[in-house]
């Protein structure tokens, strides 16, 4: 069975960018703290199998925590779990470094070409 990152790529296609970052915005209130606005992980940890992440470990569940807290408040908001869901997407972050690739080849053979 794929996992939920496994379809992030084929979500962002099928609706479209504003709809896919609602959707994903969706999936942070599904796992937030009401009550805070943030998910937290003991709200991760209760929620978790809402977005099919049940199996994960305690330990998985706080490197994941760790991982996409940007800010160091020991809790993701909103933009902080979108940022993670992209960023633990393969295929997302493939085409990325491919953008990136080609902008570096791009920039250095300009560069070049100046000389």
């Amino acid at each position: 069975m794929a996992d939920f990152k496994d379809f992030l790529p084929i979500m962002a296609e099928k609706l479209g960018e504003h709809d896919f970052m609602a959707e994903l915005c969706k999936g942070f209130r599904l796992l937030a703290d009401p009550r805070l606005g943030l998910i937290t992980l003991e709200s991760l940890r209760r929620n978790s199998g809402l977005l099919g992440l049940d199996s994960l470990t305690d330990s998985e569940l706080r490197s994941m925590m760790q991982e996409g807290d940007l800010d160091g408040d020991g809790a993701l908001n909103e933009h902080e779990f979108c940022v993670l869901m992209i960023r633990l997407s393969p295929s997302f972050m493939d085409e990325a470094y491919k953008w990136l690739n080609e902008t570096l080849v791009n920039d250095l053979e300009e560069i070049l070409t100046k000389k």
